[in-house]
């Protein structure tokens, strides 16, 4: 945190922000900003309709505090777009074919039973006039606290999909079907946020 202060006294950055913390630690973190002077504005979570292990502890502590999340992940490493399909091979050029690295952030998503869930959103989507990823990165904004959404794009088209999302308004009957779909694998227990503590 004094390395931050430094980088904030010199003028290199405004305010800071961290990532993947504990509301514990972001409690501790924001009051040591604090007595340094200095203003932690944002916590960067994995977030999306699959994750959820930010709304129990973490967004509370942050809307106490003032500080937003700008979440990564918001697509699931790009599952709720509904490309992968239960069953099938993943398509050629796709986040789960890249042996560099992608294959393996994507791998967790993958399991039929997801993939099952995940298309049942496709009609509700349709419904809307979205598409489906559309529809999710609007959930994602949907939450007050999030500020912003990491979004990754191989494409021109897919960063104009993605753009469509902002300020589109999902009605708490939407958010319910989607909730009663997805339910059962959904992951909400805040011990899954990765903390220093667990870090090896």
């Amino acid at each position: 945190m004094q390395a931050f202060a430094d980088v904030v006294r010199d003028g290199k950055a405004h305010y800071i922000g961290v990532s993947e913390w504990t509301a514990e630690e972001i409690r501790s973190g924001a009051a040591l900003a604090k007595e340094l002077n200095i203003q932690l504005v944002s916590n960067q979570p994995q977030y999306n309709m699959l994750w959820r292990v930010i709304d129990k502890e973490i967004v509370p502590a942050c809307e106490e505090l003032g500080i937003s999340q700008i979440v990564w992940s918001p697509l699931a490493q790009g599952v709720l777009t509904g490309k992968y399909l239960p069953g099938k091979e993943a398509p050629t050029g796709s986040r789960a074919t890249d042996q560099k690295g992608g294959k393996d952030t994507v791998a967790r998503w993958l399991g039929d039973e997801v993939l099952t869930k995940v298309q049942q959103l496709q009609p509700i989507a349709a419904d809307t006039g979205m598409s489906l990823g559309t529809m999710a990165l609007a959930w994602v904004l949907q939450n007050p606290n999030v500020s912003a959404a990491i979004v990754g794009a191989s494409r021109p088209e897919q960063i104009t999909a993605n753009a469509t999302a902002a300020g589109r308004k999902l009605e708490d009957a939407l958010m319910k079907q989607i909730d009663d779909i997805l339910d059962p694998l959904i992951e909400r227990d805040p011990a899954k946020t990765d903390s220093f503590q667990a870090r090896p």
